[in-house]
This record gives C-alpha cells, sequence and structure tokens, in this order.
C-alpha cells in the first residue's frame, strides 16, 4: 500500500514545502492589499490590470536566465536571494503605505521588482524539490504541493482582507513582511546543493546561449508537455478573473473583507481537489480529465459573472478553483515525470513563462477588457472563450485526450503542427 505521507518523511522536500507556504501566504496577502489600494486609489479597471502587466515583463524577461542560473548554481543560495529580495519589496510597499500616494506608479516599480525576485525563484524552487522527490511518489508530491500552496492562498487574502478593513494599509504591508520573514527563516535550514556545470563544451563561444534555450527546445520536442502547458496559458489568459475582483467586490458592497474571501474562494475549491488528487491520483484517463477540468473552469467562471450574490458568486468561484487544480496536478506531473534531473531548473522557467503569461498578462488582458466591455460583460467573453480553447486543443493534440499518466516517459516526438 502506498504510504500517502511519503513526501513528508524527506526532510528538504518538507522544509521547502514549509517555507512555500509562508511565501504563498505573504505573496496573496500583498495582491489582495495592492488590488484593494490601487483600486480605492484610481476606481479603474486599467490601473488594476497595470498591477499584472508591471510584474510579468521583468518576471517573464528574466526567467530563462533565471532557469539557467538554477541548474548550474547552489539552487538554495538562488532561494534565500530571491524571498529576501521579496521581503525587501513587501518592507518597501509598507514604508509607500505610510507616505501618501496621488498615483500607482512608485507601487507598480516595486511590484516590477517582485516579478524579478519571483522570476529567480519559481525555477529555483521547483528544481530543488523535483530533483528530490523519488519518481514513485511524483503525483503525490504535485498534489501536496498544490496543497500547500492553496491553504496559503486561502488565509493570505483573508488575513489581508481584515488587516486592511480592521487597521489600514501599513499594516496589512506589515503582516506581508512577517510571512516573508518566515519564509526566509526556512530557506536557511535547507541543505546546500553544489554548483555544477551542465555539460562538456562551457568553453564552446555559443554554449551559453545554446543552455539558456535547451529547455525551451526539450519543450518544443515534446508534445504533451507543450499541449498541456498551452491549454492551460490560453485557458487562464482568458478565463482569469483574479485582477479585477476589486470591482466585484465593490458591486457587491462587501469591502476589504469581502474582496480577500473572493480572492480565497478560487483557492478553497482548488484545495478540496487538491487533496483528494493527493489521495487518489488521476493515474486513468488523465487526458480526459484534463480538458473537463478546464471546461468546467471556464463554464463556472461564466457562472461568477452571471451570479446576482455575493455567495453564489463566491461558491462558482471555488467551484471553478477546484477545476483548475485538475490541470494543474497534471500539467506538474508531466513535467516531473518526463524532466531529466540537469534540465529541472530550465524546463521549470519555460513553465514559469506560460504560467506567468497566464496569470499577469492575463491579469492585464483583464483589466484591458473591463475597461472596454465592463467587468461583467468581459468575464462572460474570457469564460467562453476558454472553453473555445478546450475544443480547439482537443482537436487538434488528440494524444492528449488519450494521455494516461502511466504511460509518460522523456522521450522526444514531434511538436504539435
Amino acid at each position: 500500500m502506498t504510504d500517502r505521507y511519503a513526501v513528508f518523511r524527506l526532510p528538504d522536500v518538507r522544509r521547502a514545502l514549509v517555507s512555500k507556504f509562508f511565501l504563498t501566504l505573504g505573496i496573496q496577502m500583498q495582491r489582495v492589499v495592492v488590488g484593494w489600494q490601487v483600486f480605492q486609489l484610481t476606481h479603474d479597471p486599467l490601473a488594476l490590470g497595470m498591477i499584472g502587466l508591471a510584474e510579468a515583463l521583468p518576471y517573464i524577461a528574466c526567467l530563462l536566465w533565471a532557469g539557467h542560473q538554477a541548474d548550474r548554481r547552489d539552487q538554495r543560495r538562488l532561494i534565500l536571494l530571491a524571498e529576501s529580495g521579496l521581503l525587501a519589496c513587501a518592507v518597501a510597499l509598507w514604508a509607500l503605505a505610510r507616505t501618501p500616494l496621488t498615483t500607482p506608479a512608485p507601487l507598480y516599480l516595486v511590484l516590477a521588482l517582485t516579478g524579478v525576485c519571483r522570476s529567480i525563484l519559481w525555477p529555483a524552487t521547483t528544481a530543488y524539490v523535483d530533483a528530490t522527490v523519488p519518481k514513485a511518489i511524483y503525483v503525490q508530491a504535485a498534489g501536496w504541493n498544490s496543497t500547500q500552496w492553496q491553504v496559503g492562498a486561502i488565509l493570505g487574502p483573508l488575513v489581508g482582507g481584515w488587516l486592511y478593513a480592521a487597521h489600514g494599509v501599513a499594516w496589512a504591508y506589515a503582516g506581508v513582511a512577517g510571512w516573508l520573514a518566515l519564509a526566509v527563516c526556512c530557506a536557511r535550514r535547507l541543505t546546500p546543493r553544489p554548483s555544477r556545470k551542465i555539460d562538456a563544451c562551457a568553453s564552446v563561444p555559443f554554449s551559453e546561449w545554446a543552455e539558456l534555450l535547451e529547455g525551451v527546445r526539450f519543450v518544443l520536442a515534446r508534445q504533451v508537455i507543450l499541449a498541456a502547458l498551452a491549454l492551460d496559458l490560453f485557458a487562464v489568459l482568458f478565463g482569469g478573473v483574479s485582477a479585477i475582483l476589486p470591482i466585484f467586490a465593490e458591486r457587491f458592497q462587501v469591502g476589504a473583507v469581502g474582496l480577500g474571501a473572493l480572492n480565497a474562494a478560487l483557492p478553497a475549491g482548488a484545495l478540496a481537489m487538491a487533496l483528494y488528487q493527493a489521495h487518489r491520483p488521476l493515474f486513468h484517463r488523465t487526458g480526459l480529465a484534463l480538458f473537463a477540468g478546464v471546461a468546467l473552469f471556464g463554464a463556472f467562471t461564466v457562472g461568477f459573472a452571471l451570479s446576482p450574490w455575493f455567495w453564489l458568486a463566491a461558491c462558482c468561484l471555488a467551484a471553478a478553483g477546484a477545476a483548475d487544480n485538475i490541470s494543474v496536478v497534471i500539467r506538474a506531473s508531466i513535467l516531473q515525470a518526463m524532466t531529466p534531473n540537469h534540465l529541472r531548473g530550465r524546463v521549470s522557467a519555460v513553465n514559469g513563462f506560460f504560467i506567468g503569461s497566464s496569470n499577469e498578462i492575463g491579469a492585464f488582458e483583464s483589466g484591458v477588457a473591463a475597461k472596454l466591455l465592463g467587468a461583467v460583460p468581459s468575464v462572460i467573453v474570457g469564460g467562453c472563450l476558454t472553453l473555445v480553447c478546450v475544443a480547439v486543443t482537443a482537436w487538434r493534440a488528440p494524444f492528449l485526450r488519450r494521455l494516461m499518466l502511466h504511460d509518460v516517459d522523456s522521450a522526444p516526438s514531434p511538436p504539435v503542427l
């Protein structure tokens, strides 16, 4: 019988997950506070979208370099560097909160620095954990990793919204800094990983660029990974609503506390699904489950936009989060199973590019669409486009429909046409 808690018997994985938990608490708390602060300052949907763009551009620009560094440097040192940078950014936001602002521009500048730190942290943490987990428990590890993230993503917005409403924006940012300080303390206990050279051709002039792009070539050569990443990219790009939740919080007249609850609803549903998948991994008919999850995500997004009551909107978000978590765990399991250890940093950087594009660029798209169409119509259109993405991917990538996790290996295959 499989040990469902085998992941927690690996000390470094356990420490990394605890550090990521505190980090998630802080980052998700910060996003709620920044979103509400910017909306109260501007009452402009486009200003909300600019939050995502400010963080996305430096995040995406640095990812390939960061993934390359994660494969050849001490990953523990990179994790500490990135988490310390995020802590410094939180302190900067706290300082700005104590200064009267007439424009969100200084906040965008700090968020851009946050994007740089996140681009370093993502591949380093992913590569560190993935290389430590035995292949036999990849799916279980992905489920528990998603679980810790969802718990942090539930508590972070709730605490952030409550602190903002009860004590003001400065205290809320102080809370963010506190969680990030705990994350840094936990990361210091990780076992160092020695620096290493990637291959023997380091003296070749073009090897640096070749190494940087090796993760991209790896993904392009494996159509299962590419199709799964592309499906998630376009689904969340069009169907994501987190960036404009302050508009709905004002529409329902629930304030910062209600905004925190709406932000927590998505990960609450995802947590329930993550716990289910941690105990009952989707080895069979994995591809069909992937498509069903993304389709339900789009449908519940439309339901959220049409909800006349706050409680119904929150329930739709929770259901959308549960559906989305199916694809999150399956995608992570595919990447863990197919990626060799020496490429984990660079492949996770490519994965981070897809996720960053869908989340942060999707946030900008949500702000622009809400500015042009209105909040409700823009979400309805986005949910419908998500359903279109599912149909097109199912048509163009039939091999993904037939996917079984037991059959996954690292062999290359022709790229998707």
